[in-house]
């Protein structure tokens, strides 16, 4: 098993999702962050006393899949409509799972 982080601007965050729903991607999380993408416009970016350096509001998208398959699919899912026009539109993490345990009786 696989977990996907993607950090990802907020505007495109609504067309990922979509499509990882379409295709059939449903555990996800969606969590709002401050982080250091490179902003869109200046609207998007503000200094953040905590961390001393201007930031932007955006978006970190967690998954778990549970073969190499569908990580691939995940990725190319996020890579084709996270992108922005900028080189840099963000970034994918996969890191591997040691166990899944469920919470309940």
């Amino acid at each position: 098993m696989k977990e996907i982080k993607a950090f990802i601007h907020r505007n495109r965050v609504a067309d990922i999702v979509r499509a990882l729903g379409a295709a059939g991607f449903r555990n996800l999380s969606v969590i709002d962050v401050k982080g250091m993408l490179k902003a869109l416009d200046t609207k998007e970016q503000k200094y953040s006393i905590e961390i001393g350096d201007e930031v932007i509001t955006e978006m970190k998208l967690e998954l778990v899949c549970d073969d190499e398959n569908r990580t691939a699919e995940a990725v190319r899912i996020i890579q084709e409509h996270g992108q922005t026009g900028q080189p840099e539109a963000g970034w994918i993490y996969i890191s591997e799972i040691q166990a899944a345990l469920p919470i309940g009786r």
